[in-house]
C-alpha cells in the first residue's frame, strides 16, 4: 500500500506529472490485461484516462490557499436545490470559525493547575469536579465498583410460584396479603423519592468526583428498585393506582414519606448552595434525614417481614427482589454514612453540640414513625414475629445508626430479635438451585453458580 509520505511530500506543491498512485494504478491494470490477454474494458479505460488526468486538479488544490476560516460563499452554494440546508451549514460554519475554545470554562479554572489529592473535598471544593483522578477517597471508587458488579434485573427472578399463591384463595391469610401490599405500597414510592433527592440536590452538592461517581449508581440502582415493586406489583394483578398511592392515603405510609420529603424541601431548590455553616447543616441534615433514616430505618420493617416470608417458602419472587434490594441498600447506607463522617472531619465546626442533638432527635423520631408502621402493618402476630418484636428490632437499629455516626446509643440493652437478617443480606447463604439463578447476581465473568 502507498503511504500519504509516498504519495506526496508534507508541503509540497504536486507535479504536473503522473502521481505515483496514478502510475500503480496504470501498472496494476496494464499488467491485468497483459495476463488476460485481452484489452481494458472501454469503461476502465476511462477511469484510466480520467485518473491521469487527476494531477492536473491535484496541482490546483495543493496550489490553492489554505485559509483557517472557512469559505462561507462555498457552502452557501453548495446545493442550488436546497438552499436552506447550504444556509444551515455556512452558519453552522461561521459559529465553529469564531469560536472561544475558553468561553464557558471559566468555572473549571481552565489554564489553572492539575488537581492535587489534597485539593479535594467532600463539600464546598474549587478544583475541576470533572477530574476523577487521583482519588482522595479509595472506599467511594470501591463502593461504586461493588456496585457495578451487584448488577441485577427484576425480570431474571422468576414470578410464577408467587403469582399462584397470590391468585389463590387460601394461598395466604389476611395478615400476610397486608404486608405485602404495605410493603409495596411504601417501597413503590420511597425509592422514587430517596432518586430524586439524589439527583435534584445530592450529587450538585458533594463536590468529590469519586463520590458523584458512585451517586450515579446509586441513582440507577433506585430505578431499578422502583421497577423491581413495579414490576411485583404488575405480576401479581395489584390495582396499580391503590399500591402507588399509599403514600398519600395510608397514614402509616404516609408519615414515612412526609418525614422524608421534609428534610429535602431546601436542598431541590436551584438557587440553594453550600458555603455557609447554616447551608452546610442544612446538606447534613439531608443526608442523615435520606441516608441514616430513610434508607436506615424506615426500609428494615418491611425488608424483615417480606423476608421473614420467603424464609416460610411464601412469595419467593418477592422476596428475592427484596433481598437483592436489600444487599443494595445495604452498601447504600454504609456509602452515606462514610460521607457524612467525611464531611464531619473536614468540617469540625458543623458538628456542634447542639446539631449533635439534632441528629439524634431525627434518629428517634425515625424510629418511632417506623414502629408506628410495624403497630400497623402488623395487628397481630404473624410469620414468627410480632409489632412488640419489631419495635426492639428498630431500636436495636436505630443504636447502630447512631453509634455509626458517632453518637451514643439511646435505647440501652436493645437487642436484635432477628439474627438471620444479618445473613440474609448476604446472598450466598439460604439460596437454593431451583429458587434462584445465581448468587451475588455478579455479571458477565463474574457469575458464581450455585
Amino acid at each position: 500500500m502507498i503511504s500519504w509520505d509516498e504519495y506526496k511530500e508534507e508541503g509540497a506543491v504536486a507535479e504536473a506529472t503522473p502521481a505515483p498512485v496514478v502510475e500503480a494504478a496504470q501498472t496494476a491494470l496494464q499488467e491485468t490485461a497483459a495476463v488476460t490477454e485481452a484489452p481494458l474494458e472501454p469503461a476502465i479505460e476511462a477511469v484510466v484516462n480520467a485518473v491521469i488526468e487527476a494531477p492536473v486538479v491535484e496541482a490546483a488544490i495543493a496550489e490553492a490557499p489554505i485559509n483557517d476560516t472557512l469559505d462561507r460563499a462555498a457552502f452557501e452554494n453548495k446545493s442550488d436545490e436546497n438552499p436552506a440546508i447550504a444556509e444551515n451549514i455556512a452558519n453552522a460554519a461561521d459559529v465553529i470559525a469564531n469560536m472561544d475554545v475558553t468561553a464557558g470554562l471559566e468555572e473549571l479554572e481552565a489554564g489553572g493547575q492539575r488537581i492535587q489529592v489534597d485539593q479535594k473535598r467532600m463539600i464546598n471544593c474549587r478544583a475541576d469536579l470533572n477530574q476523577l483522578v487521583p482519588f482522595k477517597y479509595d472506599w467511594a471508587w470501591q463502593k461504586y465498583l461493588d456496585g457495578c458488579a451487584n448488577h441485577w434485573m427484576p425480570q431474571e427472578v422468576n414470578m410464577n410460584a408467587d403469582i399462584s399463591l397470590w391468585k389463590s384463595e387460601d394461598g395466604l391469610s389476611e395478615d400476610e396479603r397486608l404486608i405485602v401490599m404495605r410493603s409495596l405500597g411504601y417501597f413503590s414510592t420511597a425509592d422514587s423519592l430517596v432518586a430524586n433527592n439524589l439527583a435534584l440536590a445530592i450529587y450538585r452538592l458533594i463536590t468529590n468526583p469519586e463520590c458523584r461517581q458512585y451517586i450515579l449508581r446509586q441513582a440507577f440502582e433506585e430505578a431499578i428498585h422502583t421497577h423491581a415493586y413495579q414490576y411485583c406489583i404488575e405480576s401479581l394483578g395489584m390495582d396499580e393506582g391503590e399500591v402507588f398511592n399509599m403514600y398519600r392515603e395510608v397514614p402509616s405510609v404516609a408519615k414515612k414519606a412526609s418525614w422524608s420529603l421534609s428534610k429535602t424541601h431546601s436542598l431541590c431548590d436551584p438557587s440553594f448552595n453550600t458555603g455557609t455553616p447554616e447551608t452546610d447543616q442544612e446538606l447534613l441534615r439531608n443526608l442523615v434525614g435520606f441516608y441514616a433514616v430513610t434508607e436506615g430505618i424506615f426500609f428494615y420493617c418491611g425488608f424483615t417481614q417480606i423476608l421473614s416470608m420467603g424464609r416460610r417458602n411464601k412469595m419467593t419472587g418477592v422476596a428475592e427482589q427484596f433481598q437483592y434490594i436489600l444487599r443494595d441498600e445495604s452498601m447504600h447506607l454504609n456509602f452515606g454514612i462514610d460521607v457524612i463522617n467525611q464531611i464531619k472531619l473536614e468540617n469540625p465546626h458543623l458538628w456542634s453540640e447542639e446539631f449533635q442533638e439534632e441528629v439524634i432527635q431525627m434518629i428517634l423520631e425515625g424510629t418511632q414513625i417506623e414502629i408506628e408502621y410495624a403497630r400497623d402493618t402488623m395487628p397481630r402476630g404473624v410469620l414468627g414475629m410480632n409489632a412488640k418484636m419489631m419495635e426492639g428490632y428498630l431500636q436495636f437499629i436505630a443504636n447502630r445508626r447512631l453509634a455509626q455516626l458517632g453518637l451514643p446509643e439511646q435505647y440501652p440493652g436493645a437487642q436484635n430479635p432477628f439474627p438471620w437478617m444479618s445473613e440474609i443480606m448476604d446472598l450466598r447463604k439460604e439460596k437454593n438451585f431451583f429458587e434462584t439463578r445465581v448468587i451475588e447476581y455478579q455479571t458477565g465473568g463474574a457469575l458464581t453458580w450455585d
